[in-house]
């Protein structure tokens, strides 16, 4: 048996970004126009006025106050609401794994690594582009890495889940030095005309490379645990798919994006994160204490606050549980990745700290960390 560790890391940041501003008066424009085309139902009771939003409501309401998106124009146009990313041709790269790559190099490069060198590409996203050849696949072969890859989707878990599979076959000898990419496009899957979430998403993509602890080059995480856990929710939902047309029912209904039950989630998920992370850590014989740093899913700051006093048992110290959705917005999978990326390099060797994110399914993952 083999000591997995996370010897390199990465983020792939899209050049455009959206204000919370920019894209109040994009919606507000847009809940005009649908005013305006309504407005006999509206009149007459049949149908509720679209209000409007607003800076502070967004802000409130998440904490959030910009986004990284793959196509701005697309979304802040009120006649489409949503990003236009022309279609490539299938010699060319697909987009989530050109963004992989780029978030890959990054961490390849940490870990004094190249493609060559990996033996298992793990693509573990909330969406991917398309159903098959992978986008792991893709992803390996425009690395130059061997061995095998594939594609996994828990909904935004699918980041710590992807560790815990790359790890257990690190530390089993199935394979050497393996990749996880992380490539979201959010943005795709959002209804931008959708007061309640329109400000929620964003689109970025990490990487992190585990490999034999021994064989690390540098500063680097020993992975002193993972765990996950799944139990069935409707509350947060997407029933778009591949059987579509089979029910004929082509039009764009609302259920074709993300949707979710704020409240119940709210109630319903932080019990579930909070527990679960308590219970692997007493399990590995972790004290709330021995924490020097919280990585969390980065939806909301509310939640993250929640879970960090409840498993701390106290309001968290500035740095102890670093938030980025203020800039990113909630990425899914990638979310706590980025917070991992953006907040680790001045822990000291025995530091340790906890990587967890946590969402549809229900869906929790974590993984237990120790600077070395």
């Amino acid at each position: 048996m083999y000591q997995p560790a996370i010897t390199g890391h990465g983020v792939f940041t899209p050049q455009q970004s959206i204000s919370n501003e920019e894209l109040v008066i994009a919606f507000n424009a847009y809940a005009d126009r649908w005013n305006a085309a309504h407005s006999d139902d509206i009149d007459a009771g049949k149908v509720e006025a679209m209000g409007h939003s607003s800076p502070e409501f967004i802000f409130s309401a998440s904490g959030i106050e910009r986004r990284y998106v793959m196509d701005k124009d697309g979304v802040l146009d009120p006649d489409r609401m949503y990003p236009k990313l022309p279609c490539r041709a299938d010699e060319e790269p697909g987009i989530m794994a050109e963004m992989g790559v780029d978030a890959a190099n990054q961490a390849l490069e940490m870990a004094g690594l190249t493609g060559a060198d990996i033996d298992l590409v793990i693509c573990a996203a909330s969406n991917h582009e398309r159903a098959y050849p992978a986008i792991a696949i893709e992803i390996q072969n425009l690395l130059g890495a061997g061995g095998f890859a594939f594609d996994m989707n828990v909904a935004c878990s699918s980041a710590t889940f992807g560790i815990q599979a790359a790890a257990d076959m690190v530390r089993s000898g199935s394979v050497r030095r393996a990749l996880v990419v992380n490539p979201e496009i959010c943005s795709g899957h959002l209804e931008w005309r959708d007061r309640d979430c329109h400000f929620i998403f964003g689109d970025v993509a990490t990487a992190v490379v585990i490999q034999r602890d021994e064989e690390a080059k540098g500063a680097h995480f020993t992975i002193r645990s993972t765990s996950c856990a799944t139990k069935f929710s409707n509350n947060i939902r997407n029933n778009n798919g591949f059987l579509r047309r089979t029910h004929d029912q082509m039009e764009d209904r609302r259920d074709m994006q993300f949707m979710q039950n704020g409240r119940k989630v709210f109630k319903e998920v932080l019990p579930m994160v909070s527990h679960h992370i308590l219970e692997h850590m007493h399990e590995t014989g972790w004290e709330a204490s021995d924490l020097k740093r919280m990585w969390l899913h980065q939806a909301n700051k509310t939640m993250n606050d929640f879970i960090g006093k409840k498993v701390l048992g106290r309001v968290p110290a500035d740095g102890e549980q670093p938030n980025i959705l203020q800039d990113y917005a909630n990425t899914s999978s990638a979310g706590s990745i980025i917070a991992f990326s953006q907040n680790s390099d001045d822990l000291q060797p025995g530091d340790r700290g906890v990587i967890c994110s946590f969402g549809a399914g229900y869906s929790v993952g974590s993984v237990l960390v120790e600077r070395a």
